[in-house]
């Protein structure tokens, strides 16, 4: 492992001297043997050495020298996140961390907003914000796309999203649906005073996110969205010295990643890379989501979103959670109690939209659930005299 992405290769060679080994290559800081497997995890990997039936498995902590390839995230993910997970004498790997120095600051802004300058922008404070998405995903036009917003925007909710599907087919074109959108938005600011976060998806190519990004701002919108792993670290970087507003990041294809044991990397090392690429929210799942994440490995990430990333005096770089999947006002009395915090955005699409009693419904049952439990409350005993609450309750039930 240290060899193979520092300054070795399969064989010693010439030039690659005890100096040049001392001064670039990469460190075995700690090695603690875990236990033995009975099979690879992974095919491909070379069989036990002779006389061993098993193969053992180990928590490795490795350092690099910043020198070997500078404030780069891209050429850091090529050193700790590259040709590692396809060598043979492996049957299974995974990232489970990073830390940084603080030499990356220098090259990366992190984020713009974070959770406190998204808060500022639509002056919600003390209770998480209470958002959805655009449903049905596909299929709407401009002027459906519009009407939906209204009714939303109408129901009280503090931020709306484009789901990730929808971004600039033919027949949903980018700039007439956003500025449809903004054209209710901004009626409805003007006769309620309510500022409702937008988050319009801009993913592209490089070029086409900026320019949909200049249109939201001369819209006067307030939010874009990008897929992170389908637009990658460099175009985040591009985005993010232009970006005039928060940007907020979607996992979407996290999967890939995120959930086998034996390959790819831990949310907790992913969300760092793009913090300090620059996203202001990132999705983390939800409790007893619709996803295969188990609600511990949902809470670990969302702490970890709020967790400095770098020593005082250095910038922190926290992030708000989204939490979303399967969402209804019953997950939030544990969400609360696992979280311990309303630094987040609460996006419910079904939990919100599916109510019996409508949106604004929806959206009251939720403040209500997050007034309860904040409180201590039982649901059950809160719903006594909410009415929207019982309905939610009785609705989403499982």
């Amino acid at each position: 492992m240290a060899g193979e992405q520092s300054t070795g290769t399969f064989v010693r060679v010439a030039g690659e001297t005890d100096e040049l080994r001392a001064r670039f290559g990469a460190r075995i800081e700690s090695l603690t043997e875990t236990g033995e497997s009975p099979a690879p995890s992974l095919p491909g990997a070379w069989a036990p050495a002779a006389g061993r039936a098993r193969w053992r498995t180990a928590e490795v902590t490795l350092s690099w020298p910043l020198h070997n390839f500078g404030p780069s995230l891209p050429n850091l993910l090529a050193t700790i996140a590259g040709n590692l997970w396809e060598l043979k004498p492996f049957s299974g790997m995974r990232l489970l961390d990073v830390t940084l120095p603080p030499q990356f600051l220098s090259a990366y802004p992190g984020p713009q907003f974070g959770a406190a300058g998204t808060r500022d922008m639509i002056g919600v404070r003390g209770r998480p914000l209470i958002g959805t998405i655009i449903k049905p995903s596909i299929g709407l036009s401009p002027a459906d796309t519009a009407q939906r917003v209204a009714e939303l925007a109408a129901a009280g909710i503090d931020f709306i999203k484009d789901d990730e599907l929808q971004a600039d087919g033919p027949l949903c074109p980018f700039e007439e649906r956003f500025s449809a959108v903004m054209r209710v938005l901004r009626r409805h600011g003007d006769r309620t005073g309510q500022r409702v976060l937008y988050a319009a998806n801009i993913t592209g190519e490089i070029d086409q996110m900026l320019r949909r990004h200049e249109h939201v701002v001369a819209e006067g919108g307030n939010c874009v969205m990008v897929s992170l792993n389908s637009i990658g670290l460099p175009a985040l970087t591009a985005l993010r010295a232009r970006c005039q507003v928060p940007i907020h990041g979607h996992r979407n294809g996290w999967g890939l990643l995120g959930r086998s044991s034996a390959i790819g990397m831990s949310f907790v090392a992913w969300q760092k890379l793009w913090r300090l690429a620059g996203i202001d929210h990132v999705h983390v799942n939800g409790l007893d989501n619709k996803f295969c994440e188990s609600n511990a490995s949902v809470i670990a990430s969302a702490r970890e979103c709020l967790t400095p990333m770098f020593a005082p005096p250095a910038r922190g770089c926290e992030i708000m959670p989204v939490f979303s999947s399967g969402q209804t006002a019953l997950q939030v009395p544990d969400t609360w109690r696992a979280l311990g915090s309303v630094e987040l955005i609460h996006a419910c699409g079904g939990g919100i939209i599916g109510h019996p009693g409508g949106a604004a419904a929806g959206v009251r049952s939720l403040r209500q659930a997050w007034l309860a439990a904040v409180a201590g409350i039982a649901l059950e005993e809160y719903a006594r005299e909410h009415r929207e609450l019982a309905e939610a309750l009785a609705a989403f039930r499982r």
